[in-house]
């Protein structure tokens, strides 16, 4: 591999440090409070892994009233393996105590706001409680996805058996921080045919792509291209939240990307790869070339058959704006949803404070079926009826009925007729890869790209990631496979990058979703797909419950509601190589031990 994609030129970094005279008293500690033998002070013994913002030592331009420093309990008070979230006036953080010493850094995670003080504390990191994702506690690194930032860590040292942290108190309010990125060294014009890597899509594997390039060191163009009018932002939230904006599910500003060298060109459709050109032809005839390509275009929904597909007001949930115009047309009028798919049911559950009526259609008997299993899919369905949905089962859309191109009904093959004002599709999707009809690209019969480990595809220089591949995947002995979460699209991406750069490291992860509806979260770890059992711990009908996937006796997902934080507990376990027997966890059930983790840490074996 030749030019950028060579190692990059160590960077020579300088530190300077001050010490207030206050502390010169006390530099003979570091600052998980052992005695040291150097006089430099280190973040939880890393030093450099902060940003000049946040949590890096006191420079001599930072004034003292920029810092907060607290004594937050004796050394006593924490046992080792124990978090306690403290507060140090100007803001909170996370104190832990692991192997006999202390360190501190952010409490809540950056990517929805989790306190991590209901996480996961495991050999060396913090895995959030709500999705899964994983923070060095040294660093605050994140190792580990969902999200983008890590967080900032903050000093720590012990004076008279007290512990005492020392923090940024921009950092405090901030709780988070971007890793440190090169920028394009390269002086470039926007309108040159080229780019040493071009990024289809905007999607979290298309952004990580991107930004763990420039994490990296890579100092040349990048170039992302979206068929989207905005920004990259959280798809996920679309179908929970109907009215929210674009502005307010924005991942990164377009200052952020400029900031760093990330190109982005917006509605720009690509329509061919040329792989011996090293080109993409987009829809307005833009052609450029590329020393690599990452394909991430992501789902499209999948096509239906059914007359009337050009009545008005039926929509496939891909935008902001098809949110918030089917939040403004369904208020107090009659919506149907078609399908039973996780985007389908939040949906409906979204519209139940609006509509006069909401109607799900699907083609299997309970919702979720395939995903959960049939006595989790209807302890959910009943959640929906007791909200006033009705369902229509074991069915499928013969014809939407129009009035003046408006759509007025939705006719099913039963011969049963729906009332309909606007009517949402949530049938399902497909991967986004017509446009590489032609390309030499491996396509399986469905339409995904296969790729290797290190998200390789076919073609020397061409990776792909996220929805639209199968990849090997380890638990299930390399058997490809395609998992569509928001998280491992963040993994991909990461993986995607470090191989484009020579660095191709295996994927250690472990798949985690999240689906919120009424207020309640389903979260699930793991990979169910062909699981043959079931074992419920706890109760379906109150929604308290825990629901292991097992395939022969072992257990190979978990799925949980008001259990937290057992499935980052099950994550963890699974992430770690061991395996967890299905007779186990039908033991606790029948003893009744349901939510009960510590068990876990045992059971687990190799």
């Amino acid at each position: 591999m030749g030019g950028c994609f060579s190692k990059p030129k160590p960077v020579d970094v300088k530190v300077e440090l001050s010490l207030l005279d206050k502390e010169k008293e006390v530099d003979g500690l570091s600052p998980n409070g052992k005695a040291s033998p150097f006089a430099d002070c280190r973040l939880n013994g890393a030093l450099g892994h902060g940003s000049d913002d946040d949590s890096t030592p006191l420079p001599p331009y930072h004034k003292p009233r920029d810092y907060v420093e607290a004594s937050v309990c004796h050394v006593k008070d924490l046992e080792n393996g124990q978090m306690r979230e403290v507060d140090l006036g100007s803001g909170r953080a996370l104190l832990i105590k692991e192997h006999g010493e202390f360190s501190a850094m952010g409490h809540k995670c950056p990517h929805y706001g989790a306190p991590l003080v209901k996480g996961v504390l495991s050999k060396g990191h913090v895995r959030c409680p709500w999705h899964g994702a994983c923070f060095n506690i040294a660093t605050g690194d994140l190792e580990d996805f969902p999200g983008l930032d890590s967080l900032p860590i903050f000093q720590v040292r012990v004076e008279k058996d007290k512990v005492i942290i020392r923090a940024n108190k921009q950092a405090l309010q901030s709780q988070k921080r971007s890793k440190p990125m090169s920028r394009c060294s390269a002086v470039i014009n926007s309108s040159t045919g080229f780019s040493h890597v071009i990024i289809i899509g905007s999607g979290p594997a298309a952004l990580v792509c991107a930004e763990t390039l420039r994490q990296e060191g890579f100092t040349d163009r990048i170039v992302m291209c979206t068929m989207d009018r905005h920004p990259p932002y959280d798809r996920t939230k679309l179908s929970k939240s109907l009215d929210i904006t674009a502005e307010q599910l924005r991942l990164r500003s377009m200052e952020f990307l400029q900031d760093h060298d990330i190109e982005l060109l917006t509605e720009k459709e690509a329509v061919a790869i040329d792989v011996k050109t090293r080109s993409v032809t987009f829809e307005d005839g833009l052609r450029m070339e590329y020393r690599k390509l990452f394909i991430a275009t992501g789902s499209k929904p999948r096509p239906m058959s059914f007359k009337g597909k050009d009545v008005r007001n039926v929509f496939h949930l891909r935008t902001p704006e098809d949110a918030n115009s089917i939040a403004r047309l369904a208020n107090i009028k009659n919506a149907v949803i078609v399908g039973t798919s996780f985007v389908g049911m939040e949906v409906a559950a979204a519209l139940t404070d609006k509509a006069h009526s909401v109607s799900v259609i699907g083609i299997e008997s309970v919702p979720f079926k395939k995903a959960l299993g049939e006595k989790v899919g209807k302890a959910i369905m009943k959640l929906f009826e007791a909200n006033g949905v009705k369902f229509y089962m074991m069915n499928e859309v013969s014809e939407m009925i129009g009035h003046h191109g408006q759509l007025k009904e939705v006719v099913l093959k039963s011969g049963k007729v729906l009332r309909a004002d606007v009517c949402v599709i949530g049938a399902g999707s497909v991967p986004a890869t017509g446009f590489l009809k032609q390309s030499g690209l491996h396509v399986d019969s469905k339409g995904f790209i296969t790729v290797n480990k290190t998200m390789q595809t076919n073609v020397d220089g061409v990776f792909a990631g996220g929805d639209v591949v199968v990849f090997p995947f380890p638990p299930r002995n390399n058997k490809k496979v395609n998992i569509p979460h928001w998280q491992m699209a963040h993994v991909h991406g990461r993986a995607a990058a470090l191989s484009m750069m020579g660095r191709a490291s295996e994927m250690k992860t472990v798949p985690y979703f999240w689906s919120a509806m009424f207020g309640k979260t389903i979260r699930y770890a793991g990979y169910g797909d062909g699981f043959d059992d079931v074992v419920i711990q706890g109760d379906l009908d109150e929604l308290r419950f825990v629901a292991f996937y097992t395939r022969s006796e072992e257990v190979v997902a978990v799925a949980s509601m008001n259990y937290d934080p057992i499935v980052s507990r099950v994550a963890e376990v699974l992430g770690s190589g061991k395996t967890i027997k299905k007779r186990d966890v039908e033991m606790l059930a029948r003893l009744g031990k349901t939510g009960d983790i510590s068990w876990l840490i045992d059971k687990g074996s190799q």
